[in-house]
């Protein structure tokens, strides 16, 4: 029967000449009567309704369903067990010490799949690096072949830069796939300190920037004594009026914070005034080139005093000053 409720026929019984064939309805039987249409009726085929085919196959469907769910459920539980194991065994790693030491040596998992991927740090380039060479750099920002491009955390890398005293600002940028670019300004070495036995190389404003301990800035002003850091421009102005002097000069000692002793190449103390010492160190300047003081045996030179200079010989020059003298006048030496 099609969709408009009329009866399908073969057309192979049609061609044949055989007649259609009645079809009967299920519970019917033919006793040679006609129907109140007057079609008879013929038990030759049964069809049966669209739903009760549909209710017939639903037991089927049923178990089908079934099993499908039973399977998804043990999928998911496998999912979950594998999980947990998993995660007991991170825990356990974890707890030992064995995920810190294989990190330490390889890498994070996640840098290592970013490095199969092609983000790996290929090139570091450094700009502005003037006092500081790139394997401190580097060692400082804590940049290794371990780490990779993709999941290298910038901002920790200008914190830990920033804690060197050297470097004033930094800039770190990622240059994708493989490239990061590192731009420091530094702080300009302006002098040696020495404080507490210690060399300290310090910048214009006194910030401490790092220990001396090698020969690069060896040929930086010298100060010495507490508070001097922050006052080497002052000491910078009484040097410069020294003249040709400025070479002899070896380091300036704040006494007390309140004025300069110049230490000389040759161990004499200069001791200037605490007012006006630029003036001083210009009377100094001109005594020496007239009187060769730096030649003669001398400990200290004293300009405290204004218009005065005294000046101290050493322990085998008095000694040998007090012998030469007469010896009514040797009697009322000092002793």
């Amino acid at each position: 029967m099609d969709g408009g409720r009329r009866l399908l026929r073969s057309l192979k019984g049609a061609q044949s000449g055989q007649p259609f064939a009645r079809p009967a309805f299920a519970g019917l039987q033919d006793d040679g009567r006609s129907n109140p249409r007057g079609a008879e009726l013929s038990s030759y085929s049964v069809f049966a309704p669209r739903r009760m085919a549909a209710v017939r196959r639903r037991p089927g469907f049923v178990r089908t369903t079934l099993l499908g769910a039973f399977l998804r459920a043990r999928a998911t539980g496998f999912v979950l067990a594998t999980l947990f194991l998993g995660g007991v065994s991170l825990y356990g790693a974890v707890r030992g010490g064995q995920y810190d030491a294989f990190v330490a040596d390889h890498g994070s998992p996640s840098d290592m799949v970013a490095k199969v991927l092609g983000f790996d740090i290929d090139l570091v380039t450094i700009m502005g690096s003037r006092g500081l060479t790139e394997t401190e750099v580097l060692a400082a920002a804590g940049i290794t072949d371990r780490n990779s491009l993709l999941f290298l955390d910038v901002a920790e890398v200008r914190d830990r830069l920033r804690q060197i005293p050297l470097i004033k600002e930094v800039s770190v940028r990622k240059l994708y796939p493989d490239r990061l670019l590192i731009e420091l300004v530094e702080r300009d070495p302006f002098a040696i300190w020495q404080k507490d036995g210690k060399l300290l190389v310090v910048a214009t404003d006194g910030t401490p920037i790092q220990e001396l301990t090698d020969q690069r800035f060896t040929e930086l002003p010298f100060v010495v004594g507490k508070g001097a850091n922050e006052r080497v421009a002052e000491f910078l102005k009484i040097i410069d009026n020294a003249g040709d002097l400025r070479s002899r000069i070896r380091a300036g000692i704040l006494v007390g914070e309140r004025r300069w002793t110049l230490k000389m190449t040759n161990g004499l103390d200069v001791k200037l005034p605490e007012s006006d010492p630029e003036a001083a160190i210009v009377q100094f300047a001109r005594l020496a080139r007239d009187s060769r003081l730096l030649d003669k045996d001398l400990v200290s030179i004293d300009l405290r005093v204004p218009g005065r200079i005294y000046a101290r010989l050493t322990e085998e020059a008095a000694a040998a000053r007090t012998e030469a003298m007469p010896r009514n006048k040797r009697r009322g030496a000092p002793t």
